[in-house]
């Protein structure tokens, strides 16, 4: 690698002579424009505005405009006597918690070599931010501009991370957030169980850059006069605005949860907030989605004759508490089948309510499963 920079770092009475290269290089391919025809690359003319002559590469020069419009040229000599060009240093102005700096504002990478030949002053900066969990903030002059950076360790090397002014980030003034969705307790525990099974250490060099491989894998198909890709027709796009997705959201997190192999509770489906949400929408379809696996999932109640009914658990449903709905069953024509059991549904777990038993001096005797 080249050096863009040769100066110190100097914190204190500190200077640590580096170079700076850097940290980061484009992969992406780059097109270039050319005439259709026969393709034949197209090139731009420098040209003058007054008269449309076209002006040698080497005759231009970079003015700047001044408060009262006159354009003054600068050369590269006078960009070079600013007291700014003459300062080769990285001055650390204070060491700042590593957790205040937002990643939003860092900008471009530079890796710092030892310019010395002792490097001792490089390593103990090394050890002495790696042990304080801090980074150094500098500023420094580069390629015509005071950049504000941020200094920390990046796999035992000395990193320089220039980050973006205050005013360069814009505010996030965004449309959409104006209204705030209303999301209910048990749809974030379930995001939040999807979340621990998707959990893993980032290893990037386990993902490519798709997008890129595909170009190239068509540039040169096309050179050889073949086809990559074959594009299947796709449909129209519909014109909803996904509310159907939305209102099959905790339907879809816990398909999602059993699909990584992880545990979708049940019971975290209904913990009394069904009642609140009457201006959420959004779970009218995830209720309805798991619980028509069993015929009869309710349980039923039915009169006994000259008996009462023993408790007995309901069948476990996987839908929530509030589908398994209480239903009167019609009487018996013959009198004969007693209290029925209630079914066992894939629900959470219900009990028949006892039937109260005619008058009798027979003991109660335990009903029997109707058909």
């Amino acid at each position: 690698m080249r050096s863009i920079w040769k100066g110190e770092v100097s914190f204190g009475l500190v200077n640590v002579p580096v170079k700076v290269y850097s940290a980061t290089e484009d992969h992406d391919l780059h097109a270039r424009q050319v005439d259709k025809k026969d393709g034949v690359r197209i090139r731009y003319k420098k040209v003058r505005d007054d008269n449309g002559e076209e002006v040698e590469f080497s005759d231009i020069a970079k003015a700047y405009e001044s408060e009262e419009g006159e354009m003054v040229i600068l050369t590269k000599d006078d960009l070079a006597s600013l007291p700014v060009e003459q300062n080769h240093e990285i001055e650390v102005t204070e060491f700042v918690p590593a957790d205040q700096v937002d990643p939003v504002a860092f900008d471009n990478a530079y890796f710092l070599e030892p310019a010395s030949r002792s490097n001792r002053a490089y390593v103990l900066m090394r050890e002495a931010l790696e042990s304080t969990d801090r980074l150094a903030i500098c500023t420094f002059t580069l390629r015509n501009r005071t950049r504000l950076c941020a200094l920390r360790v990046y796999k035992d090397i000395l990193m320089l991370q220039t980050l973006l002014w205050p005013d360069e980030i814009r505010p996030a003034i965004l449309e959409g957030l104006d209204k705030e969705a209303k999301v209910r307790p048990q749809e974030v525990k379930m995001a939040a169980s999807l979340i621990e099974t998707m959990a893993a250490d980032f290893e990037p060099e386990k993902y490519e850059d798709d997008y890129q491989l595909q170009l190239k894998e068509l540039i040169e198909a096309k050179a050889a006069g073949g086809e990559a890709f074959t594009v299947e027709e796709r449909e129209e796009a519909s014109d909803d605005d996904g509310d159907d997705e939305v209102a099959d959201l905790l339907a879809a997190l816990r398909a999602s949860v059993k699909d990584r192999g992880g545990k979708a509770d049940a019971e975290s489906d209904d913990d009394g907030d069904d009642k609140n949400s009457d201006d959420d929408e959004d779970s009218g379809s995830a209720k309805k989605t798991a619980s028509k696996k069993s015929g009869s999932g309710s349980a039923k109640k039915t009169p006994a004759k000259k008996t009462a009914a023993k408790k007995t658990p309901a069948k476990k449903a996987a839908a929530r508490k509030s589908t398994a709905k209480k239903s009167t069953s019609s009487k018996s024509d013959s009198g004969s089948s007693g209290s029925g059991t209630a079914k066992k549904s894939t629900a959470s777990k219900s009990t028949a309510k006892k039937a109260p038993a005619k008058k009798s001096t027979a003991r109660k005797t335990p009903a029997k499963k109707s058909a």
